[in-house]
C-alpha cells in the first residue's frame, strides 16, 4: 500500500462480503423454494426473497467497484485521495439505503420494478452517493497522473452513474417503462460496466504481471471501443418483444452478436498478459481469479449470450431457464469473480501482509466456479426442455415446471458449493493463519513498477 488513503478501499471491501455472504445465502434459499414451492411461503415470501438476492448482488458488486477505485486511483494518479471523509460518507450513505430497502421490503414496501425495487428516498440516496464518488475520483485524478486505466475507469463509472437517472422514470405505458428499465440494466452490466471490469482486470494484470504499460493500453483502448460499439446497439436484443418497432430485431440481432467480441478480447488479453509476463508474483490467487474473471466472462456473457441472443431463437426461449443459465454465469464471471480478485489482491496490502491464505482461497475459487458451471448446465438443460414442452408443444406452464423438479434440485446441490466457496472465500481474507501451508514465492522486481 503506496498511499494511506487507499485504506478506504478495507471498509468498502468488508461491506462488500458481508453483502456477498448475504446474496448467496438468498439465492440459496429461493433455490430451495423452486424444489420446495411452498417453504417458508407465510413468512418470507419468494418474490421478496428473490429481491433481497438481487439487490444484494448489485449492491455488493458496485461496494467492489468503488473499493477498487479507491484503492487504484491512488497508485495510478500517484496521489492521495482528494477527501476520504467524503468517502466514508459515501458508504454510510450507502449502507443505509442498503438496510432501508431491505427493511422496506420486509414489510412489502417496494417499486414492483425488477432490480429497480428500492423505494424513492433509497434512489436518491443511491445517486447522491455516486455523485459523491464522482466528485472525488474525478478531483483525484484531474489533480494527478493520467493513465488509459483511470480514464476508461472513470468514463464507465460516469456513465453508469449517468443512466441511472433512468430509474426514477416510470411512464404509465409499459412499452416505454420497459425501454427506460432496459437503458439501466442493460446498458449497466453489457456497456459501462464492461469498461469499469477492462480497467480493473488491465490494473490487475499490469501489477501482477510485469507486462509494459503500453502493451496493456493498447489492449485497454481496443477493448473499450468494441464493448461500447456493439453493447448500444446490442441494446436491441431487449426490445424485440416488449412493443417496439420492428427493426429491433434486426439491429438486436446484429449488434448483439458482436457482444461476443469484447469478452473474447479480455480473456486473450488476460492470457497474452500472463504469456508476456516476466514477473513472478506472490499472489499467485489473485491471478487465478483474474484469468477465471476473463474465460468464464467470456463463455457466460459471450458464448451463453448469443445461445439465444438472435430474435428468431429468442422467440421460443425468452424468459426460460436458458436465460437464467446465461445471467448467472455471465454476472458471476465477467463481475463476481472480478470484484473477488481485486479483494485478493488489495487484502494482504491493506493488512500489510503477505499474501495469505492462498490455498484457500484458490480452492474457494475451484469450489465457486464449478458450482456455477454445472449450475448453468444444469438450467440450460432445464431451459431447452421448457422451451420445447412450453413454446413448441403448447403444455401449462405448471406442469412443465413440476417435470424440471430434478434440474431444480440438481441446481439447488450446486448453489450449495457456491456458497460453501463463497463461506471460504471470505474466512480466507478475514482469518490470517499462523502458518501458511504455501508460502508465497520471491517476486522478481520490475523496473518502473
Amino acid at each position: 500500500m503506496k498511499y494511506q488513503s487507499q485504506k478506504v478501499a478495507y471498509w468498502y471491501i468488508l461491506a462488500a462480503m458481508a453483502l456477498f455472504g448475504i446474496q448467496v445465502l438468498g439465492g440459496l434459499l429461493a433455490g430451495w423454494i423452486y424444489v420446495s414451492p411452498n417453504f417458508l411461503s407465510d413468512l418470507l415470501p419468494f418474490n421478496v426473497i428473490r429481491m433481497i438476492h438481487t439487490n444484494a448482488l448489485i449492491v455488493w458488486l458496485l461496494l467492489g467497484f468503488f473499493a477498487a477505485a479507491y484503492f487504484l486511483v491512488p497508485e495510478e494518479s500517484e496521489r492521495e485521495i482528494w477527501s476520504t471523509k467524503l468517502a466514508y460518507l459515501q458508504l454510510i450513505i450507502l449502507l443505509v439505503g442498503t438496510l432501508g430497502a431491505v427493511g422496506s421490503y420486509l414489510v412489502g414496501i417496494h417499486g414492483g420494478r425488477e432490480f429497480l425495487e428500492q423505494p424513492l428516498w433509497v434512489k436518491f440516496g443511491i445517486l447522491v452517493a455516486a455523485l459523491i464518488f464522482l466528485f472525488n475520483i474525478s478531483m483525484t485524478v484531474l489533480s494527478g497522473r493520467r493513465t488509459a486505466i483511470t480514464n476508461v475507469l472513470l468514463l464507465g463509472l460516469w456513465l453508469l452513474s449517468l443512466l441511472w437517472v433512468f430509474a426514477f422514470i416510470n411512464p404509465d405505458n409499459l412499452s416505454l417503462d420497459k425501454m427506460y428499465w432496459w437503458f439501466v440494466v442493460h446498458l449497466w452490466v453489457e456497456a459501462t460496466w464492461e469498461l469499469v471490469m477492462a480497467a480493473i482486470l488491465a490494473f490487475l494484470l499490469l501489477k501482477l504481471t510485469g507486462v509494459d504499460r503500453e502493451v496493456v493500453e493498447k489492449w485497454l483502448y481496443v477493448i473499450v471501443a468494441t464493448a461500447l460499439f456493439s453493447g448500444i446497439l446490442g441494446t436491441g436484443h431487449h426490445f424485440y418483444w416488449i412493443g417496439l418497432p420492428g427493426y429491433w430485431q434486426w439491429v438486436g440481432s446484429i449488434f448483439s452478436t458482436f457482444e461476443v467480441i469484447p469478452f473474447f478480447l479480455m480473456m486473450s488479453f488476460a492470457f497474452v498478459m500472463v504469456w508476456k509476463g516476466r514477473k513472478n508474483h506472490p499472489n499467485k490467487a489473485a491471478l487465478l481469479w483474474s484469468l477465471g474473471s476473463s474465460t468464464v466472462a467470456f463463455f457466460g456473457a459471450g458464448v451463453w449470450g448469443f445461445l439465444h441472443t438472435l430474435h428468431g431463437v429468442n422467440f421460443y426461449s425468452h424468459g426460460t431457464q436458458i436465460t437464467a443459465a446465461h445471467g448467472h454465469l455471465a454476472f458471476y464471471g465477467a463481475y463476481v469473480a472480478l470484484n473477488l480478485a481485486v479483494f485478493t489482491y488489495a487484502m494482504p496490502m491493506l493488512r500489510q501482509r503477505e499474501p495469505y491464505n492462498q490455498v484457500l482461497n484458490m480452492a474457494s475459487f475451484w469450489l465457486m466456479t464449478g458450482g456455477m458451471a454445472f449450475m448453468t448446465f444444469v438450467l440450460t438443460f432445464a431451459g431447452t426442455i421448457q422451451t420445447h414442452m412450453q413454446r413448441v408443444v403448447g403444455d401449462y406452464y405448471m406442469d412443465v415446471q413440476d417435470s424440471l423438479s430434478i434440474f431444480y434440485l440438481m441446481r439447488f446441490g450446486a448453489g450449495a458449493a457456491v456458497v460453501i466457496g463463497a463461506l471460504l472465500f471470505i474466512y480466507s481474507m478475514l482469518v490470517v493463519r499462523r502458518r501458511e501451508v504455501i508460502a508465497p514465492g520471491p517476486a522478481n522486481p520490475v523496473p518502473g513498477e
